[in-house]
């Protein structure tokens, strides 16, 4: 103190002397206008020079010696220093005050303008003495004042000798109340307030500062000085006037809560109650410590901004020894808050805190809705899940309290809440149509109109479902019984009865992958006669384990957590779980809105609309239409998690079933799945991993369906059909006309034209010169494919071997014995014998009076396999020669609802179920355009079952037997494609996306799904284009249609499709490389680009763009007219795959010019491509020359892998080179490579030598 220097006389006892440093030729207006004026003579000598020079620096001079002794007396410990008189400079190491006030209401004023001044002078350690230093404070004075310097950093009430005390205990209780309660405050802050010190030590930041440090842009805060913020979230609004009964206060653009209610404040003028100090808060999260002492648990407020979001750190030391942050003596967090994660890191650890501190309590303001659950995880993999009894939501003041979190200090965690808008959390109790209050309460559900669009009216109430009883766990999974809770009605469906106690078993078959089966353990039931790859030991060590399973009993549900970032990827905890005889009802909240999958159906995107959509699943001859369920099933969905994590869920079933998802309030981000299936137990198979790459190559295709089947090299090539053949002569002018246009063109194949009158393994008179001309095709490198539709005509006149046999061996489909010991007869393609067919006629008609009775194979059974063996193998060998074959129409489709006659035997409730899923034509059953729902088949064990349960398993059971025959009757590998498919079709069968229509949208449909039909003129130009990087590349139309092959149009359509096949033709041994990936791998060929470029969200929404394995990128145009096309770039070095120019951009979205006879394509820098030298087909291509693209990365390197064999042996010798800088591996006696060149170019010369010479020549001419 006193250090200006002060004294009480004029200079020095004996005065000053008259000189110009006493006495300069010009003095400011100072006090006295004497330069020595209550100090010392201004020619007195300090080491530092004159005091006239020197003056102003005496405070800091003491401060420096000061800091030099307290250094020496308390060594270590950092201790406290203030001083009066100060300098640019003393903020280093010491605080100030703001001197000798008085107790009067403008010091109280003046205080915070003082305070806010020398923080920007560099001196944060700022405050006024409290309640006044001279005169005598009145008691309103004083209280407000306590209330105010609660908040000053430096917090002194002081006053002076001979006034009255003024310490908060002499004024009696309401001072005393007030001071403790606003004392409280700031003790329970002093984490917060500490580490704002540490960014003022560390960064230069404020601590205390005005409104206009963070609304600088608001000009109304240039002039606020009644108002003062701690750091960038605590705004103090102080009563700093006698008398007020209301108070005024100015509030910034923000969210902005009160302290003490800790409620939202709903408008930017505020009035506060004159008692009170007003504390507000936003988009913040504040430390806290209980009470005053640092030995008490810890906690977090955080308060939510805008778009749920908050942000905040903390600074932890021992609090007393010198040079912590030097040192590394301390723990750091960094605190986010995106969307209900709370991400709790620590960036600093080096510190242990003796007291063991832990993190209590988290209060979380602005949470209108209470959280579905909360999670805690720490690090890496410990998630645990909160019990009821530590959360607490406050509905009127949207705060959510989680209480007991014990979060040690000085470790990392994830804590992260669901919430969701009360009316969204409702499960549909009524999903058929026509529902009304009456119809829902009689299922004991809750009926409550709502004003949000598709949100249901009829739900389930919260304990709807089942209670957990016995809970039996081991190392490899759980078994547990469950009891309906019958205080409800039934499910309201009387002729599907509830299930009243259910068996549940969970198996953690591996690392990433776990299985739940829940069945009725009283009856037998059916179950999906799929085999699965499945683990053939379980993972019993539930450290290596990358999931957690919990129960939660009432209502009983299953939660499935990822242990690394606490994300539940699965959550049936949910009221409405329903188990009755022919309706099982299943719901889960979903770990995000990105959800792709469920198959086969046609929708809009690749990533799911969630706003109440719901897609049917059941095999039907239906071309493809928004939501309508097409000709395969596939039950499996991927999510992909807000973390990039994904995980994907197979539900096993092959019953009719329905998938609805619901998405909630925007801001919330839940969502929900409801499956609804019509028999049968419940199987999920759950896989997860870290990466989209790593779940589909090493948990869905390897550890469960199996991996794809190699396809033969040639059927890579160019496919050519057309429904509507007069003869073989077409074909045979169509195949002059393509080789004279140059186009690459690999396979021809016959529709049922070829047969007669349809009928398999019969051929048609017109088509009598067809086995010559497919002998000279072969001969020439080409291959052919046929089709066959497994109905097989019953009303021959003539011996029919196909039908013959098959009635001997058995084979065909029949009516329980207990009914009829008939065939299930039903009409498809084949005629009758000896009639005209007039199309003229309607379809019906000609279906009524021309078509066949036809029978159907049951695939299921072995002597099915052999029969169909025996009669492909005779065909073959005796008529006509063929490389592939082509499966058509095995939903099964039929002509005829259920049987001819339309009158099915046995049940009507399998026509027509109690639950109809949202299926195509769900109003005529489920025997519309297929077979009677009763119809008997046998397994291949020899157990019955009823067609009801394996209708979506038809083709499924008929790809195997077909693929085996082919093998064995070809000798090669050839290839079978199929139309029904089911998970695990993959392994013996392509599969080609079906009856398309000519129209411009099916272009981009076509890469959701992939594999087409391709018309007008641009539309079919476009999309030999695009097809032309399909893996099953196909230009198939239908009879009565225009051709629309290439040679069919001009001169230029045949030259733009050559130029574009060409480009296929090159990159056959790429496009080859990754099927053999796929093949050996589980990886995939076509990929979306979040596949690569998972990490960048704006990939998660591309479905207009594909990639050829990690390093093609297609960007086709599919709107008419289009002269160029908008792609997005990601995150990586691109080169045109046509200039072999670098495209210079990344993470943007780029105009491309598209001209009509132009597709964008761009390689992949770090990535090495073989290729080689197209030819008409692939016979002769591969007898050219192989070559690479090698495309750098930013680091001058690149990597790739090649696999080559004979392209359609069996087992045969093959090559696989792994291509890096300078290794491969190979089997020299299976193949000599004739280029086979690497390049260890680096950026700058590949550069140059770019940018100078080669910008006009493609990549491979570049490169090599």
């Amino acid at each position: 103190d006193m250090n200006e220097v002060a004294n009480f006389k004029k200079g020095s006892t004996n005065g000053c002397a008259d000189n110009e440093l006493n006495y300069p030729p010009f003095t400011p207006r100072i006090l006295d206008e004497v330069m020595y004026s209550k100090t010392l003579c201004m020619d007195a000598k300090q080491a530092w020079g004159d005091h006239y020079d020197v003056h102003s620096l005496y405070g800091y001079s003491m401060v420096l010696a000061t800091e030099k002794a307290l250094q020496h007396v308390f060594r270590g410990n950092r201790t406290l220093m203030l001083t009066r008189s100060s300098f640019p400079g003393v903020g280093k190491y010491s605080g100030h005050w703001l001197g000798d006030n008085a107790a009067n209401w403008n010091d109280i004023k003046w205080a915070i303008p003082g305070m806010l001044e020398f923080s920007l002078f560099g001196v944060p350690y700022i405050g006024a003495d409290i309640c006044g230093f001279f005169d005598d404070s009145s008691e309103e004075l004083c209280r407000r004042w306590m209330q105010v310097g609660a908040f000053y950093p430096f917090s002194r009430n002081h006053n002076a000798q001979g006034y009255k005390p003024q310490d908060p205990a002499v004024f009696g209780s309401r001072l005393v109340e007030s001071s403790k309660h606003y004392l409280n405050i700031r003790y329970t802050l002093l984490p917060y307030l500490y580490t704002l010190f540490y960014k003022a030590h560390t960064t230069g930041e404020t601590v205390v500062r005005p409104l206009l440090h963070e609304f600088y842009s608001d000009i109304n805060t240039w002039s606020l000085d009644r108002q003062f913020l701690w750091g960038k979230h605590l705004l103090i609004t102080p009563v700093l006037d006698p008398g007020v009964d209301m108070l005024e206060a100015y509030f910034p653009d923000a969210l902005w809560y009160n302290y003490e209610t800790v409620r939202l404040l709903p408008v930017h003028t505020v009035s506060c109650k004159p008692q009170s100090c007003c504390l507000c808060t936003f988009n913040i999260m504040l430390i806290l410590n209980c009470m005053t002492y640092r030995r008490n648990p810890m906690g977090l407020i955080i308060a939510l901004d805008d778009n749920s979001q908050a942000a905040g750190e903390l600074f932890w030391d021992d609090g007393d020894s010198r040079e912590t942050v030097q040192n590394g003596n301390y723990i750091h967090y960094k605190f986010s808050v995106v969307y209900g994660v709370l991400t709790m890191q620590v960036t600093h650890a080096g510190f242990q805190d003796p007291n063991n501190l832990r993190f209590e309590n988290i209060t979380v303001l602005g949470v209108p809705y209470p959280p579905m659950s909360v999670s805690v995880t720490e690090g890496n993999n410990i998630t645990n899940v909160l019990s009821a009894d530590k959360i607490h939501h406050d509905s009127s003041k949207k705060v959510l309290f989680l209480r007991g979190l014990s979060l040690s200090l000085g470790k990392t965690y994830i804590v992260q809440w669901d919430q969701v808008m009360e009316e969204y959390q409702r499960f549909d109790c009524y999903p058929e149509e026509n529902s009304d209050e009456a119809k829902c309460k009689e299922r004991g559900c809750i009926w409550e109109p709502s004003h949000f669009e598709r949100v249901p009216w009829c739900y389930y109430p919260k304990d709807y479902g089942y209670t957990a009883t016995e809970v039996t766990e081991t190392d490899s999974g759980m078994t547990l019984d469950i009891t309906r809770n019958r205080k409800y009605k039934s499910s309201g469906r009387p002729d599907s009865p509830d299930i009243n106690y259910l068996r549940v078993e969970i198996r953690y078959h591996s690392e990433h992958m776990l299985q739940f089966k829940i069945w009725d353990p009283t009856s037998r039931r059916y179950e999906v006669p799929v085999p699965l790859s499945i683990p053939s030991t379980p993972e019993t060590n539930e450290d290596k384990r990358l999931y957690k399973v919990i129960i939660t009993k009432n209502p009983f549900g299953i939660q499935v957590i990822r242990k690394s970032t606490g994300t539940k990827i699965w959550d049936s905890s949910v009221p409405g779980f329903t188990f009755s005889d022919m309706f099982i009802q299943v719901s889960t909240r979903l770990a995000s809105e990105y959800v792709y999958g469920f198959g086969e159906t046609e929708h809009l995107t690749y990533r799911h609309d969630l706003n109440y959509h719901t897609w049917g699943m059941f095999a039907k001859d239906q071309p493809p239409g928004y939501k309508m369920n097409c000709y395969g099933v596939h039950p499996f969905h991927m999510g992909l998690e807000t973390t990039a994590h994904a995980h994907g869920v197979l539900l096993l079933n092959s019953n009719a079933m329905g998938e609805r998802i619901t998405q909630t309030h925007t801001h919330t981000h839940t969502h929900t799945h409801t499956h609804t299936q019509m028999h049968s137990c419940t199987y999920m198979h759950m896989q997860m991993h870290h990466t989209y790459t790593d779940l589909h190559m090493q948990c869905y295709c390897i550890n469960l369906i199996g991996r794809p089947v190699l396809p033969a090299y040639w059927s890579l090539g160019f496919q050519l059909c057309r429904y509507g053949y007069a003869n073989d002569q077409e074909i045979a002018d169509l195949y002059r006309d393509m080789r004279a246009a140059g186009i690459p063109y690999d396979v021809q194949y016959a529709d049922i034209d070829y047969l007669d009158r349809q009928l398999d393994f019969v051929l048609d008179p017109e088509f009598n010169g067809l086995p010559a001309l497919v002998d000279r095709m072969r001969g020439e490198g080409m291959k052919f494919i046929i089709i066959l539709d497994p109905a097989i005509s019953g009303n021959e006149t003539r011996y029919y071997p196909a039908f013959e046999r098959g009635i001997e061996d058995d084979v065909f489909i029949k009516w329980p014995k207990e009914l009829s010991d008939d065939i299930v007869w039903g009409k498809v393609w084949p005629d009758f014998p000896n009639v005209t067919v007039d199309d003229s006629l309607d379809w019906d008609t000609q279906v009524e009076l021309f078509r066949s009775f036809t029978a159907f194979p049951d695939f299921f059974r072995n002597r099915t396999a052999r029969w169909w063996h025996r009669e492909i193998k005779e065909f073959y060998e005796k008529t006509l020669k063929f490389d592939g074959l082509w499966i058509d129409m095995n939903e099964p489709a039929s002509f005829v609802h259920g049987t001819v006659g339309e009158k099915c035997l046995g049940s009507p409730l399998l026509e027509n179920p109690p639950y109809m899923p949202p299926l195509e034509s769900k109003h005529r059953g489920l025997n519309h355009k297929t077979l009677c729902m009763n119809s008997q088949q046998f397994l291949s064990d020899g157990t019955p079952v009823r067609h009801y349960d394996v209708h979506s398993l038809y083709g499924w059971s008929q790809t195997k037997p077909t693929y085996d025959s082919l093998l064995n009757v070809t000798g090669s590998r050839g290839i079978v494609v199929t139309r029904s498919t089911y998970p695990s079709s993959g392994k013996w069968a392509g599969h080609w996306l079906g009856d398309n229509y000519a129209s411009w949208d099916q272009l981009y449909k076509s890469i959701i799904e992939t594999g087409k039909k391709m018309s007008q003129y641009e539309m079919c130009l476009r999309w030999m284009q695009l097809g032309a990087f399909y893996p099953y590349s196909r230009n198939h139309n239908g009879k009565g249609n225009p051709r629309q092959d290439p040679v069919a149009w001009n001169s230029t359509f045949a030259e733009a499709s050559r130029d574009v096949l060409n480009i296929r033709y090159t990159l056959l041994p790429y496009l080859y490389t990754l099927m053999f990936e796929a093949h050996s791998k589980g990886s995939t060929v076509i990929r979306p680009l979040l596949h690569e470029f998972v990490n960048d969200k704006a990939t998660w929404d591309i479905y207009k763009q594909f990639l050829w394995g990690p390093a093609l990128l297609i960007t086709p145009a599919m709107d008419p007219g289009a002269v160029s096309v908008d792609g997005y770039v990601p995150d990586a070095r691109w080169y045109d795959y046509h200039t072999a120019k670098y495209v210079g951009v990344r993470k943007q979205v780029v105009t491309m010019p598209t001209p009509l006879d132009h597709i964008n394509l761009h390689i992949r820098g770090g990535h090495i491509l073989p290729w080689q030298k197209p030819e008409n087909n692939t016979h002769y291509s591969r007898r050219n020359p192989l070559g690479l693209i090698v495309a750098l990365s930013d680091s001058g390197t690149a990597q790739g892998s090649f696999f080559w064999d004979d392209g359609e042996g069996i087992g045969k010798c093959r090559v696989h080179i792994h291509t890096d800088t300078s290794t491969f591996n190979k089997n020299a006696d299976c193949l000599s490579l004739t280029h086979l060149l690497l390049f260890s170019l680096s950026l700058s010369q590949y550069t140059h030598t770019h940018t100078h010479t080669h910008t006009h020549k493609p990549v491979s001419e570049v490169l090599l």
